[in-house]
């Protein structure tokens, strides 16, 4: 498998791995990720979570160590993303240290030795799951862990097959290298990127069959469009950073050190 470093100049900054877990494997995690919906869901709507409102007006509740963020424009409950996930579950726990995960993160990372940074799981359901705006995932992670944001990579892996009707995620080609992009300093929560300062016009959009994984950094700018269709896009994202590093979960958010960005 060849995967180009993120270090090297002429990299795109992410690869795709078409079907790197047969249909088995992915309906096994797919399975795993709808229990662990369903029970920290259960608590969450029966008044056991901590209730936070971003500037943004999204609802998140935090139950059994995990965070629920619920999408914002519908009339029943739905959940938009869960994080950290893999704690809750034996069979996401095990994709930490699964070779076919880890070997090409550490080509892309340049680090022989990985850890967990967080996980997370993205549903966008069908018909209701909503667009994910332009951003890098690097502003919300350097508010927490500083310049060792830097070093994260995440695997996203498609539990469905992704399409651009259900809302594929599109990335701007070796955007990382730019580091981090000039943020759209009208947005509440001050982490999304200013498309007027950001060039954007050259975005892939990648489809891919359900058992696929996209690599990437933080700092490539990246976005998804609602999911329109009549299947959910469901993706599991791991991701890693060099081994001994705490965890995202173990350290504070910080937004005064949004001020260090552009």
């Amino acid at each position: 498998m060849s995967v180009t470093p993120l270090h090297d100049p002429q990299t795109r900054g992410f690869v795709l791995l078409p079907r790197l877990f047969d249909a088995t494997e992915t309906a096994a995690l797919g399975e795993a990720a709808e229990t662990v919906l369903a029970r920290v869901t259960e608590r969450a709507l029966h008044g056991r979570a901590e209730v936070t409102v971003w500037p943004d007006g999204h609802r998140l509740e935090r139950v059994d160590g995990a965070t629920l963020h619920w999408e914002p424009d519908t009339e029943a409950p739905v959940v938009r993303s869960l994080s950290p996930v893999t704690q809750l579950s034996a069979v996401l726990d095990a994709l930490w240290t699964e070779p076919r995960l880890t070997a090409p993160v550490r080509r892309l990372l340049g680090h022989d030795r990985l850890g967990p940074f967080t996980s997370k799981l993205n549903f966008k359901r069908a018909g209701v799951g909503s667009a994910f705006p332009w951003h890098q995932d690097f502003p919300y992670w350097y508010c927490c862990a500083g310049p060792a944001a830097r070093d994260v990579v995440t695997a996203m892996i498609y539990l469905d097959e992704v399409t651009v009707a259900n809302g594929a995620l599109s990335l701007v080609p070796g955007s990382h290298r730019a580091g981090p992009a000039p943020r759209d300093r009208a947005e509440p929560t001050g982490l999304l990127v200013d498309t007027a300062r950001t060039g954007v016009n050259g975005a892939v959009t990648v489809e891919a069959p359900a058992g696929s994984v996209l690599v990437f950094p933080g700092l490539i700018v990246h976005r998804s469009a609602p999911n329109s269709s009549g299947t959910d896009r469901r993706s599991l994202l791991l991701c890693f950073q060099p081994a001994g590093r705490p965890t995202l979960a173990e350290l504070p958010y910080r937004p005064e050190r949004l001020a260090d960005l552009p």
